[in-house]
């Protein structure tokens, strides 16, 4: 049996393209929170866009686009019905800030290592752009029926 593995080598994010990442998901999240519009089904999604690398969008049968990538943001912050304007951490066994900056870590650890695949080609960052969306779907590949997105430019 062969291993259909590519064969790549991570590069790990720089300090300041993580810090760029987190500000821009921290204002996504919060507006989605603030917005009211945080259900069970919210998605942060990501489409990276690497230069000189020809790979062009999928899209599902039906004609949406298809993006890179996924996370469930109610996998790291829950929807509080007494407090739909918050973000909430999912855990309860650590109280307060320290519980809240552990989720954050934790969903942006898990983010950046997925554009660290998608950036694994390229000697570094530098060009690559980044699409983030969140927001909710009819289903994870339907149409947005509410969004906020950013573009950000990683260097």
């Amino acid at each position: 049996m062969r291993d259909h593995t590519p064969d790549f080598k991570l590069h790990e994010l720089s300090a300041d393209n993580k810090s760029l990442i987190r500000q821009t998901v921290q204002q996504l999240l919060e507006k989605l929170a603030g917005d009211g519009k945080l259900s069970c089904d919210s998605l942060l999604e990501f489409w990276v866009e690497v230069p000189g690398v020809k790979r062009p969008r999928g899209s599902f049968r039906g004609g949406f686009l298809m993006p890179d990538s996924f996370i469930y943001i109610t996998d790291y912050f829950k929807c509080d019905t007494a407090e739909p304007h918050l973000l909430h951490p999912v855990s309860n066994a650590e109280s307060g800030t320290a519980c809240l900056e552990k989720v954050w870590t934790d969903l942006l650890d898990e983010l950046y290592y997925q554009v660290e695949i998608f950036t694994s080609p390229l000697a570094s960052a530098k060009g690559v752009t980044l699409e983030l969306w969140a927001g909710n779907r009819q289903r994870p590949e339907g149409e947005w029926l509410y969004a906020v997105d950013r573009k950000i430019e990683l260097g």
